[in-house]
């Protein structure tokens, strides 16, 4: 084995977005572009010479030589250790708990979440921190400097390491430990939960779950959680084996692309309770019989309930939710006494939050839950989460969905996504929507008045950093508001994003189709910002 120093030249589009760099496979294949991504991470992380770092990702296609390439190189800038998932797999949220329970120097995630995976799909890569969470912009804005003067990279010539065999193994004076993908996650999650109670729904024989893994990450997961620990049928978990190409589907968990989990939920002798979760395991989508529960509501049922489970028995520090989720979280943090921050969309916002104790649910209306249990969203914590609170109340998803909008009202919420738009386009609709934003306090659309039109800026209450420029808001006098995102998640082109929310305080006017509740904010939505003429698409691809 021998250390040698590569030279190559910088790329001019490794800028990472809210969830790290993501390409389509074909650019990360290109001679040097990972190494180039790699060694730009490595450049601006500080000293981490005899440290541990841990490796996994969502085992799309590309993962296996990723890790190798990454494995080879953090031997050859210095590392002492590094934990790497069996197979390259280990899940996004199961990262962020390695990294906190053996006080890792930090992690290398490798994953485009819930992109297309295949060798005509997406990778992704991003850095997470020694509390376990997703690089802050300082640290992304740093990697994103060294990656465009870079002129060089680190790397060991040797033999690829078995990522099959649990075990340790040396590399270059770095040990390799490859370790169980799933035992310290759901010892974690068996901390939080009360697997009697919830084993106890299975055993009666009268309670039926469906868990779709999408053949992503969680199925490994799934299977030794739900089926063997917990002692749900075999069977439960669907789509489990985990794919490069996930199948051949998309695992994003809405009720477009998760149509298998759909179909079942809502077809004839549907079973009680239903998840989905995403590529690399931190998203959820929860479902009743015949019933859909948004992110923004699902947040703020765990929160409402949250005493009933013992992680959080004692109650909640606050509760944090993205700009655009709903403002479902807000009414009951305000019957509990408690904050609820609003931040930017991306889950790194939260991570001040949580360590300085401010929060401790987070939630984004992108199907992203979680706690101050890890940093990172955790969609399997969410579907136990829930669980929990069934198995205590022994009501069924739509009892606890209706009883809590007869106590909070309801808040109507919709996304709705224009998916692959020419960039040139969306940029032009943006610009466009912020420019007229001065003008449009006082002016009325139908039966709404604008009271309130900007360009959301955060200001973190922690360490005063300041985020500008993430998502136009548009709020009206009776409180109901639209908001208008470029998504930085996708790979091709560019995805708007629209979310339209609406109150609804009286209990007989809270069974209306969300779509229909919403009709008219929409269709000042299109007014306002010229959607369909300025996409070219008559309809979003997506409606969540």
């Amino acid at each position: 084995m021998t250390c040698k120093t590569v030279a190559t030249q910088p790329f001019s589009d490794q800028k990472p977005g809210t969830s790290g760099l993501r390409k389509l496979v074909s650019v990360f294949q290109q001679p040097h572009y990972l190494e180039n991504f790699v060694q730009a991470i490595f450049d601006s992380i500080g000293d981490f010479k005899g440290q541990t770092l841990v490796v996994g990702g969502d085992g799309r296609f590309y993962n296996r030589q990723a890790t190798q390439i990454i494995l080879k190189m953090a031997a050859a800038n210095g590392f002492g250790r590094v934990k790497v998932g069996q197979g390259g797999i280990l899940s996004t949220p199961a990262t962020s708990a390695v990294i906190r329970k053996y006080n890792a120097f930090g992690g290398i995630i490798l994953s485009a979440s819930h992109n297309p995976g295949g060798p005509d799909g997406d990778f992704g890569i991003k850095y997470n921190i020694d509390n376990g969470g997703p690089a802050p912009e300082k640290v992304t804005d740093a990697i994103y400097d060294r990656s465009k003067t870079i002129t060089e990279y680190k790397i060991v010539d040797a033999p690829d390491i078995n990522l099959d065999i649990l075990g340790t193994s040396t590399l270059e004076g770095m040990t390799v430990e490859v370790i169980d993908s799933v035992i310290d996650y759901a010892a974690l999650m068996e901390s939080l939960f009360d697997f009697d109670r919830i084993r106890q729904l299975f055993t009666t024989g009268k309670f039926r779950m469906c868990m779709d893994s999408l053949h992503a990450v969680t199925g490994s997961y799934a299977h030794a959680i739900f089926e063997q620990r917990l002692g749900a049928p075999k069977g439960t978990v669907q789509n489990g084996v985990p794919l490069e190409d996930f199948g051949g589907g998309h695992p994003d968990p809405n009720l477009v692309y998760a149509h298998d989990l759909v179909e079942v939920m809502f077809g004839e002798n549907a079973p009680d309770f239903g998840a989905a979760s995403d590529g690399d395991g931190d998203r959820n989508m929860i479902l009743g019989r015949n019933f859909f529960v948004t992110p923004s509501d699902s947040l703020a049922v765990l929160a409402a309930n949250a005493t009933l489970v013992p992680g959080y028995r004692n109650g909640l520090a606050g509760i944090a939710r993205s700009m655009p989720t709903s403002q479902a979280p807000d009414r009951v943090a305000a019957k509990l006494g408690i904050d609820c921050y609003e931040t930017p969309t991306g889950w790194k916002f939260f991570g001040n939050l949580l360590d300085a104790g401010k929060a401790t649910l987070c939630g984004e209306e992108s199907f992203g839950t979680g706690s101050n249990h890890i940093r990172e969203k955790d969609g399997l914590w969410a579907v136990l989460f829930w669980l929990n609170i069934l198995a205590v109340t022994g009501k069924s998803v739509e009892e606890l969905m209706k009883e809590h909008w007869q106590t909070y009202g309801r808040n109507y919420y919709s996304r709705h996504d224009y998916e692959a738009i020419d960039s040139d386009r969306a940029n032009t609709l943006i610009t466009q929507l912020r420019d007229k934003l001065p003008t449009l306090k006082g002016q009325k659309f139908g039966s709404y008045e604008v009271e309130y039109s900007d360009d959301f800026s955060y200001t973190d209450p922690i360490d005063g950093s300041v985020s500008q420029k993430q998502g136009v808001r548009i709020g009206f006098t009776d409180g109901s508001r639209i908001v208008f995102r470029l998504s930085g998640t996708g790979t091709q082109g560019a995805t708007l994003r629209l979310y339209v929310e609406r109150y609804e305080a009286d209990p007989t006017k809270h069974n209306d189709d969300p779509q229909v509740a919403l009709g008219e904010l929409i269709a000042i939505a299109d007014t306002i910002a010229q959607i369909k003429s300025l996409t070219g698409m008559d309809k979003p691809t997506v409606i969540t």
